[in-house]
């Protein structure tokens, strides 16, 4: 059974993650697939939004550091950098629902996103420099754009878990809803924006997005500097550590 599942829903391409013995990790294959699903959608007039999801009591706990310390150069190549330039160019609107852990890509891929709801047993963090790496998926230009210079600084330098009450109040998320009707309720939002006009809605969209050039200019910055961390010893220690846990 495929790790990504698919299904089109009135005009709303919806994605989950469904690795629950990984705690939804991403490996290369669904990095893989999830592209294919995106730009499938894209090229598909009949879809009009995305919606993402994890399983019942998690989005994603980040990579699969096993497979991801394998997985070779992190070129124009490489699975993982194929999804996060295709996340950022995508034009049509984008709905994240959250609950349980977002770590890691599970907090940055939501910065790319144009509505976000979690449940209260949501949990964020982007813990790269605990790895002795960098930010990533254009967090550094991103994240301080929406939450101010300082607390970017705090939520990416000391890379602690923060709860959805704190994502909504720094504006991460838009709402907090029940976790019975997360689902639900942003699916339904998604349905609103597949009903809309599509191209006045992507025109919005790209105007809403107007650094784009700029965000895509960082995340390759962060990619140059993200792999020389990655062969630091410092890293390596880190991750040593990490997978004897």
């Amino acid at each position: 059974m495929s790790h990504i599942q698919v299904r089109d829903d009135q005009g709303v391409r919806i994605i989950s993650f469904n690795r629950p013995e990984k705690r939804n990790a991403f490996n290369l294959e669904m990095y893989q697939q999830f592209t294919e699903y995106l730009i499938q959608g894209e090229a598909d007039n009949d879809i009009r939004a995305f919606l993402f999801h994890g399983t019942e009591n998690c989005f994603t706990s980040g990579n699969d550091i096993v497979d991801f310390l394998q997985s070779g150069a992190l070129d124009d190549n490489h699975p993982t950098v194929k999804f996060l330039f295709c996340l950022l160019d995508l034009k049509k609107p984008v709905v994240a629902a959250v609950t349980g852990a977002a770590v890691g890509i599970g907090t940055t891929l939501l910065l790319h996103c144009d509505l976000v709801y979690a449940d209260n047993k949501a949990k964020f963090q982007m813990p790269f420099v605990n790895l002795a790496l960098v930010p990533e998926a254009a967090s550094s230009i991103l994240l301080p754009l929406i939450v101010g210079q300082q607390k970017a600084a705090e939520l990416i330098l000391l890379g602690e878990a923060f709860d959805a009450e704190t994502a909504e109040k720094l504006t991460i998320i838009n709402s907090v809803v029940a976790q019975d009707e997360l689902i639900s309720f942003s699916l339904a939002q998604a349905k609103k924006l597949a009903a809309l006009p599509p191209l006045s809605m992507q025109a919005s969209k790209r105007l809403l997005r107007h650094n784009q050039a700029e965000v895509k200019a960082q995340m390759k910055l962060e990619l140059v500097e993200f792999a020389e961390r990655l062969q630091s010893d410092e890293a390596k220690q880190r991750f040593q550590a990490f997978l004897k846990k």
